[in-house]
């Protein structure tokens, strides 16, 4: 019968250093993708396409290039979020949360302009806020256990 007497202690990993669930890696991976998208979106505003409605009587009325500065660099903090988030820094997952929400509160006030794209922008948001919270809670459960 084989038993570990090496006196070797079990390391397990701690919410502190790399990212260690998978969780935390789709929540990095959903920050990228939502930023990125957001990037898209406020240079399509930019740009005074075509492609959006403005509505005459919308209480958070802003130029379409107000909109389009607010969701460009809005977008780019977003993707720097996220690749601090998969770099393992834990500030960054707190920061994720704070401009995922962000995010997802810009996108509410844009869903008069482009509906689609905004719920779409939402849910991304949503589930990296989620994927975040759940990373954080499950790596410091598996650390607290030795």
């Amino acid at each position: 019968m084989a038993s570990d007497t090496s006196g070797a202690s079990h390391t397990y990993p701690s919410p502190t250093h790399a990212p260690t669930s998978g969780t935390t890696v789709l929540a990095a991976v959903m920050l990228i993708v939502g930023g990125a998208m957001a990037v898209f979106e406020g240079i399509a505003a930019l740009t005074k396409d075509h492609l959006f409605v403005v509505t005459r009587h919308y209480v958070f009325r802003f130029s379409l290039t107000g909109w389009g500065w607010v969701h460009l660099i809005l977008g780019i903090v977003i993707v720097l979020a996220g690749c601090a988030v998969l770099g393992g820094a834990l500030w960054a997952r707190f920061f994720g949360v704070a401009v995922a929400g962000l995010g997802a509160i810009a996108n509410f006030l844009w869903l008069p302009y482009y509906p689609l794209w905004a719920m779409v922008l939402i849910a991304v948001n949503i589930l990296a806020v989620w994927a975040l919270c759940m990373g954080m809670h499950r790596e410091a459960h598996a650390g607290s256990t030795v």
